[in-house]
């Protein structure tokens, strides 16, 4: 069998192994699932798994020296790779296993190229590392954010590492929000493609580093790139010790957004 995949740059892997995952889960939708228990109340279904399997599987065909670090399998491939893949088969898992169509696929090649998939809208939002764009019936256009929609997604998800100090949560009560931005909650990082896209001003979560986390990587690639304002809740760029995340469609959003934080703090 010919390996239709050796030959795509490192974002075109990234676009076939999340449309991969995006085909198993479309196809999943809507029937009675398994479901494995992780605690806490979260949890993971047999589509999680099926469409992790699947992606893993374009990545290694693609990439057979490549490792992999999926949500629902760990770690997979070499220990030395020297390159790894960051899978999240199915961001909104509580969302799926109710009949709610706002999920996302993401698939992250740090530093590099990244993807991530609306299974329901047949879009792919796409990064090489330099430049963004949303590939939707073939054709590829730019991402380009905006604040105009005012519209901003907070992640209301516990836990909340930073409370007392801080929650995402308590952003909504403060007065001044509602004097800026309107409030939405999608409880999926396809929110952070949105923001990148200008279908949302700016998304904000509490949490650890999130840099390297298989839920977050692909949306930050994409805001990154994008050109949106990207940090963490202290201000300073995502990574090690840098807690939560704010990501806005430009520089005045992101400003009265940290101006809130940190009024709440």
């Amino acid at each position: 069998m010919i390996n239709s995949w050796t030959g795509l740059d490192d974002a075109g892997v990234a676009v076939a192994a999340a449309r991969a995952g995006a085909d198993v889960v479309r196809s999943m939708y809507g029937q009675r699932l398994s479901r494995v228990d992780k605690g806490g109340g979260d949890f993971a279904t047999a589509a999680d798994v099926a469409a992790e399997q699947r992606i893993v599987e374009v990545i290694r065909a693609a990439r057979p020296g490549d490792a992999v670090l999926g949500e629902e399998g760990g770690r997979q491939g070499a220990a030395d790779a020297a390159r790894r893949w960051l899978v999240d088969p199915l961001c909104g898992t509580l969302n799926y296993a109710v009949g709610t169509m706002l999920v996302a696929v993401n698939v992250t090649l740090p530093g590099r190229a990244a993807a991530v998939a609306d299974p329901f809208a047949d879009e792919v939002f796409v990064t090489d590392g330099t430049a963004a764009w949303l590939r939707r019936d073939g054709v590829d256009t730019p991402l380009a954010p905006s604040a105009a929609t005012r519209l901003v997604d907070v992640n209301l998800d516990p836990p909340f590492p930073g409370a007392p100090a801080f929650r995402a949560v308590d952003l909504l009560a403060h007065p001044g929000f509602a004097r800026w931005f309107r409030p939405r909650v999608v409880s999926t990082t396809l929110a952070l493609a949105w923001v990148a896209a200008g279908r949302r001003a700016a998304y904000v979560t509490d949490g650890d580093d999130l840099s390297a986390s298989v839920h977050f990587a692909a949306g930050i690639a994409l805001c990154r790139a994008a050109g949106c304002v990207v940090t963490g809740l202290d201000g300073t760029p995502p990574g090690p010790g840098v807690r939560g995340l704010v990501a806005a469609g430009d520089a005045e959003t992101h400003g009265r957004l940290m101006s809130l934080i940190q009024d709440r703090r």
